[in-house]
């Protein structure tokens, strides 16, 4: 719905799926494969043999990034994503509320330890601008995820506030990058966007280098 997609993917003379796209981006989703209506409920095996078939039998081409958009929680689909794929690192998405915070914190913790670099911190509705007076208002509270970030060793590189036009792009299929590219919102998502590629630019120079890091890292 997001993506604009309602067809089901093509599949190559070797068995692979392709991939359906829309406005430049590469898509492939459980929801292409499973009427909207019906609900996915795999455990274990069901979940790791999915987690395979979504990205190694899939021809996806030439990729600058491959991005895999992951349910919260730390369980089979995470553990399962980090052993079957080498990852260049974890997004963190989080609200600002202390909650949604614990949860934040439990993913850092497991992708730190099975070695997955964490690029940083997202804070999604970090607050809410009035369209009348202008003035924002911290609905989830303010601060928590700069202060989880900082308590952790990471940074946040990017703060994405609550706006209606959001919530109508998703409903219609239209992000609001492509309906309103020069909103502030969209320029919130283009500075989550460079700093992430420039957060994996930096791990490969250090991978290249790593006796550089030996003293910051140990």
């Amino acid at each position: 719905m997001m993506m604009k997609i309602d067809q089901k993917p093509e599949v190559t003379k070797d068995m692979k799926m392709v991939p359906i796209e829309n406005y430049g981006v590469k898509c492939m989703s459980m929801g292409f494969l499973v009427p909207s209506s019906s609900p996915v409920v795999w455990r274990g095996p069901m979940v790791m043999s999915a987690l395979r078939k979504m990205s190694r039998e899939v021809d996806w081409g030439n990729l600058d990034i491959l991005v895999i958009d992951m349910p919260p929680g730390t369980g089979d689909a995470q553990l399962t994503t980090t052993q079957t794929l080498q990852l260049s690192g974890a997004l963190i998405v989080s609200t600002p509320q202390d909650v949604a915070l614990i949860d934040a914190r439990k993913g850092i913790t497991m992708f730190s330890k099975v070695q997955v670099p964490i690029l940083g911190l997202v804070e999604n509705m970090s607050c809410f601008i009035c369209p009348h007076c202008s003035e924002p208002s911290f609905i989830f509270g303010k601060g928590g995820t700069h202060r989880t970030a900082a308590e952790m060793g990471l940074k946040v590189i990017g703060e994405i506030p609550i706006e209606m036009d959001i919530r109508k792009g998703s409903d219609d299929g239209v992000p609001v990058v492509i309906s309103a590219p020069d909103s502030t919102v969209s320029r919130a998502y283009g500075e989550v966007a460079v700093n992430v590629v420039n957060r994996l630019q930096e791990l490969a120079k250090e991978q290249e280098h790593p006796e550089s890091n030996s003293t910051r890292f140990s």
